[in-house]
C-alpha cells in the first residue's frame, strides 16, 4: 500500500459522493452527518424498522453504531445488516462501550452473529470484549491499554473474518494477514464527543468507493488524522470547541498533497 492509493481513495469519495446509511447514536448524529458531508459523502440517518432494509439496499455503505442502544435499535440494525449483505453493501460496526455492560457486549456479538460485518472499528477494550476477552471500560471510554493493539487486532480480524481497526495513541488496521499502523491524529480528538463515531462513518464512506477494505480503512485513518492535525494547528490554545468546528473545515479542505506530506503509516 502506498500514499497514492490513499489519495485516490479520498478523490473517489469526493467524486462519487457515496450514500452512507448510519444507524448511530443520538449523541453524535448531527456531528456525524456534518463530518460525512465535509469529507464528500452523503449521509442518511434512518432508524425505523419499516424502512431500514430499503435504505440499506440503496446505500454505498451501512454503519451500525451501538452508542445508545435499545432493543428496537438492535432489531433495526440486524434488518438493515441483512439487507446490506443481500445487496453487496459493506457493513461497518462500531461496538461503542462493549464491555461496559453485559447488554452492550451481547448486542455487539448478536449483530456479528446475524450480520456479515465487513469492518469493525473500536478502541482496544471494545474489540477485546467483542471477541470474548476482558479489558476494562469506564462507561464508553477505554481504561488503560493492557493489550497489544496489533496482536489484538490481528486476532479479532481472524476470529471475526473482517477488517479490524483499533484506534488509540496509534491506530491499527488489519485483515488478519496484513497489518498497518497509522501515526496520524492528535490527542485532542479524545476531548470531543463523537470523533471516533465520525471516524467509523468516514470508514463507511471510503468503503463505499474502495473495494479493498484495508486500503479504505487506512485511507480513512490517514485522511482523518491529517485533518485533525491541521485543525489543531489552526486552533491551538482555543480549546476543543474551536477544534471540533475546525475539524469539519479541514475534512472538507484536506488535499492529496497534504496526505503525501503528512501521512504517516507503516506496514507491521
Amino acid at each position: 500500500m502506498n500514499k497514492e492509493q490513499l489519495i485516490l481513495a479520498l478523490e473517489k469519495v469526493r467524486a462519487q459522493n457515496p450514500l452512507v446509511h448510519n444507524i448511530t447514536n443520538v449523541v453524535v448524529t448531527n456531528f456525524t452527518a456534518n463530518g460525512l458531508l465535509a469529507i464528500g459523502a452523503s449521509p442518511v440517518m434512518a432508524y425505523a424498522k419499516e424502512e431500514v432494509a430499503d435504505m440499506a439496499k440503496i446505500a454505498g455503505a451501512l454503519v451500525l453504531n451501538i452508542g445508545t442502544l435499545t432493543s428496537d435499535v438492535v432489531e433495526a440494525m440486524i434488518l438493515a445488516g441483512k439487507s446490506a449483505n443481500e445487496n453487496g453493501v459493506p457493513v461497518i460496526l462500531d461496538p461503542v462501550g462493549a464491555g461496559a455492560t453485559p447488554y452492550r457486549t451481547e448486542a455487539a456479538q448478536q449483530i456479528l452473529k446475524e450480520v456479515r460485518v465487513s469492518i469493525v472499528r473500536g478502541n482496544a477494550p471494545e474489540i477485546a470484549n467483542v471477541i470474548g476477552e476482558k479489558l476494562q471500560m469506564k462507561g464508553v471510554d477505554a481504561v488503560g491499554s493492557a493489550a497489544d493493539p496489533v496482536l489484538l487486532a490481528e486476532k479479532a480480524a481472524k476470529q471475526l473474518n473482517a477488517v479490524v481497526v483499533i484506534t488509540g495513541k496509534e491506530d491499527v488496521a488489519t485483515d488478519g494477514q496484513t497489518t498497518y499502523q497509522v501515526q496520524n491524529g492528535h490527542p485532542i480528538l479524545t476531548k470531543v464527543t463523537g470523533t471516533g463515531c465520525l471516524l467509523s462513518s468516514i470508514i463507511g464512506a471510503f468503503s463505499a468507493v474502495e473495494q479493498d477494505l484495508l486500503v479504505a480503512s487506512v485511507a480513512s485513518l490517514v485522511s482523518y488524522g491529517v485533518a485533525a492535525e491541521i485543525a489543531y494547528s489552526v486552533t491551538e490554545g482555543r480549546g476543543p470547541g474551536s477544534f471540533q468546528i475546525e475539524l469539519l473545515n479541514q475534512l472538507a479542505k484536506v488535499t492529496g498533497d497534504e496526505l503525501l506530506k503528512k501521512g504517516s503509516f507503516i506496514k507491521k
